[in-house]
């Protein structure tokens, strides 16, 4: 048996770890993971490790996924078969090269030809167990020859420049006579090829590690005597090495990968205020936001970027409390409001969970992390009793469990976000004001949101909503089960209680829960977050933890003697602070007040040769961070950034560089008060609604509309059929909901119309790029599949255009 965990990698930087499934050769993780990705890759990679206690980690297997394939496996399970994990497995990087063929005249006046090889520089070459000394060879190999010439070792660098010549002759001088000079020279070139290895100079007795190599056969040369281009590295084709695929297991994996070219703001403006104007339509199944949610196939994607976009511009309340109300409207039993999958609920979803997160943290999670840390058995049922276990007790455990869960939900009211509350207030109106006769709508209006789908699932799998790192054990995972279904019941206020719950033991646990008090809880909570009136959440402020982790810090030089060295410290940010301790949970050891924060920017990796460093910048001194990956350091940045930024002093220049020697490495002034060098980039604005760029959001619902371009121009179509004639609809018609025809199609009309205008902007935009792109230039160097495909895609386009 082994202990396995999974790593997540763009090509071969890790950027998240599952948690270690113990004796098992079938172990199931279930872990989602979700980033944005900050820089340019080819593979998404899996690496699956076996743990070993006293030997570093063995890996099993890989699965790498190259970019261009991420669009096949886009939201499919799928079984990878895992592959064996060797040096050329591994290549990544690219390398810039010239070559230069020139005549010499020997001194017995014989022409021959040399050949330049210039290794110019290298470019995100692997890093091999935590090192990279990279260095060159450059081979001239033909039919009768081999000549190899080594670079020098290019120190603790994973973008080496080398910028070396290395000269080859290439034609042997032999009695000069033009005609068989020529022939002999053309056929000996032809046969030849410069071959480039790069390699890991190790100081282990083991050997360099292989980095990858390029072959240039030097028919390149004929059309002119220079050549000069930038090329993948490629993996050795080692053809006797052939293994069995089928020996190391696979992998399950469901990959959703998106990619958006966003134009800039003015482009998308057609389309922008369409939806952004849809809360005022009447009515509001005619607007261009509750068409998107029609026209999609599954609500959830239409919801998502619509909620964000409408976040952002501070229009989603009133649109919720239109789609609501409609929604509401064709509701025909109380008891049903609000429990199916439509546009409204997917969006109210979508709303709890980005504006919600913080308030649903600063809710639970001490209760939950409670209840993993103690562990108390909590088995209710008679039938999975483990022995020794006592039911009496177990219940105790529980409804102690349950009674803080529920105390912290019902005491959080006051800070139950305000966007939340709107919307809940618009619910409840809406609810009350349709079913008139039942006095508890408008509590159960609010509750199936608040209970059913934000409270209850985060209690069920609190690794989806960030409130635990992983996975909880299946024991802990049990007792959050039982929780969530009491609270889900207690939430929903039902008349009669026992008869909610199809178990028996069920039942008879719930008895405990059957007072007044309870009941009443759950309606001042409910009350306090639907009332429109709140008092200010700003009122009730303790610190908010926002993040935390472990980093490398450097000393910031703070004694006057003393060395500036790394060491890991444990980071915490919280709304008023930034501090480091020593380890988790200890006194902090220096602590950063928010208002000095001046800047957050990344620092070169040139100042101290490490990759993700970020520096915060105070008014005295700046403080160097480390990373453990560039998505984490994207996090950090971004958020301290955010927190940061409404400070009086923020700086709009600094130095991208470290002090180092007596001056700034960037731009060598001398002095350590130097004012910076560069402009900041600039942040967001501390805002939820900041956190989101409204354009992209845009581009997102155009591809949306795009892809489903044939529902729309049915809609149109029912809209027609609909205005005139007023007979049993068409089976293919009847699935959209259409109020007012007339209305509908001239949405669906300025719908259409503003996604041609942007289908053809983008068309326009690639046709430019496509004539503007060189093969072998550094952003598609040769060797790029997915320029390849591009061409080939152009061509064929270009010719049907034709």
């Amino acid at each position: 048996m082994r202990d396995c965990y999974c790593t997540v990698n763009l090509d071969q930087e890790e950027v998240f770890r599952t948690k270690i499934v113990e004796k098992s050769l079938c172990p199931f993780y279930g872990e989602d993971f979700y980033c944005e990705i900050p820089r340019s890759f080819r593979h998404l990679s899996f690496y699956i490790f076996d743990r070993d206690v006293f030997r570093r980690d063995s890996i099993i297997g890989k699965v790498a996924i190259q970019k261009e394939d991420l669009q096949k496996y886009h939201n499919r399970d799928t079984w990878f078969q895992l592959q064996h994990v060797d040096a050329d497995s591994e290549v990544q990087g690219k390398v810039h090269l010239e070559l230069r063929l020139s005549e010499v005249i020997t001194d017995t006046g014989v022409v021959c030809h040399k050949l330049a090889t210039r290794i110019v520089e290298c470019q995100g070459l692997p890093i091999v167990n935590g090192q990279c000394d990279p260095y060159a060879t450059v081979t001239l190999a033909g039919p009768f020859r081999s000549e190899a010439k080594k670079t020098k070792v290019k120190r603790k660098t994973n973008n080496p420049q080398f910028d070396e010549v290395f000269y080859f002759e290439v034609t042997r001088p032999c009695s000069y006579s033009k005609k068989s000079h020529f022939d002999f020279e053309e056929e000996d070139v032809d046969k030849l090829e410069i071959r480039v290895d790069l390699w890991n100079a190790s100081n282990l007795k083991f050997g360099d590690e292989f980095l990858g190599e390029l072959r240039i056969p030097l028919k390149v040369l004929r059309q002119s005597s220079s050549y000069e281009a930038w090329y993948f590295l490629q993996p050795r084709d080692n053809g006797s090495k052939s293994l069995k695929p089928d020996d190391l297991g696979s992998l399950r994996l469901n990959v959703v990968y998106t990619e958006d070219h966003v134009f800039s703001s003015d482009y998308y403006s057609p389309l922008r205020d369409l939806l952004l104007k849809s809360a005022d339509v009447e009515p509001v199944s005619a607007s261009a936001a509750h068409i998107l949610g029609e026209v999609c196939r599954e609500k959830q994607e239409a919801a998502v970027p619509l909620v964000r976009l409408l976040l952002h511009y501070g229009r989603v309340v009133p649109f919720i409390s239109a789609i609501a109300s409609a929604e509401v409207k064709r509701t025909q039993d109380p008891n049903t409001i609000f429990r199916g999958n439509s546009l409204a609920s997917k969006c109210i979803d979508e709303t709890m969970k980005l504006a919600g997160m913080h308030y649903l943290h600063v809710t639970l999670k001490p209760a939950i992390e409670e209840i993993c840390q103690s562990h108390k058995p909590c088995e209710i049922d008679p039938v999975k009793l483990k022995d020794g276990e006592n039911l009496e007790n177990n219940m105790e455990n529980l409804r102690q469990y349950v009674d803080r869960v529920f105390h912290a939900i019902t005491e959080s009211g006051v800070s139950c976000p305000t966007v939340m509350c709107d919307i809940f207030f618009s619910l409840r109106e809406a609810a009350a004001k349709r079913f008139q006769g039942d006095p508890d709508v408008r509590y159960t209006a609010v509750s199936s949101f608040i209970f059913l789908r934000f409270f209850a699932p985060a209690i069920l799998s609190p690794n989806l909503f960030q409130l635990t790192p992983h996975h909880t054990d299946p024991q802990t995972s049990r007792t959050l089960t039982l929780i969530s279904k009491t609270v889900q019941t207690l939430g929903s206020l039902s008349k009669s209680k026992s008869a909610s719950f199809k178990e028996s033991y069920m039942a008879t646990f719930y008895e405990f829960f059957n007072e007044q008090k309870y009941a009443d809880a759950v309606k001042n909570f409910l009350d306090l977050i639907s009332s429109s009136g709140r008092r200010d959440p700003k009122s009730v402020e303790q610190p908010i933890l926002l993040k935390e982790g472990l980093m490398i810090k450097r000393a910031q030089g703070r004694k006057r003697f003393g060395m500036k060295n790394f060491k890991k410290r444990w980071f915490r940010l919280t709304n008023h602070e930034f501090t480091y301790h020593k380890s988790k949970g200890d006194q902090p050891l220096y602590s950063i007040p928010i208002e000095n924060i001046l800047a957050v920017e990344k620092l070169e990796e040139e100042s101290f040769k490490m990759k993700n460093m970020f520096q915060v910048i105070q008014p005295e001194r700046a403080l160097y961070i480390q990373a453990n990956n560039c998505v984490e350091a994207k996090d950090w940045i971004d958020i301290l950034t955010k927190v940061s930024q409404c400070n009086q002093k923020r700086l709009t220049v600094y130095h991208p560089s470290a002090y180092l020697s007596g001056h700034w490495l960037c731009c060598r002034a001398p002095s350590d008060s130097a004012p910076g060098c560069s402009p900041c980039t600039g942040g967001l604005p501390a805002n939820i609604q900041l956190d989101i760029d409204g354009d992209r959001e845009t581009e997102r619902i155009y591809s949306l509309f795009n892809s489903y371009m044939s529902k729309l121009e049915k809609m149109q179509e029912a809209c027609g059929s609909k205005s005139v004639y007023d007979g049993p609809e068409q089976e293919e018609y009847s699935t959209f909901v259409i109020d007012d025809p007339q209305e509908t199609y001239k949405t669906l009309k300025q719908v259409i119309a503003g996604v041609g205008a942007l289908e053809q902007e983008h068309a326009q935009y690639k046709r430019d790029k496509f004539k503007k792109t060189k093969y072998g230039s550094q952003e598609h160097p040769i060797g790029d599949k997915s320029f390849q495909n591009y061409i080939r895609q152009q061509s064929e386009t270009s010719t049907h255009s034709i």
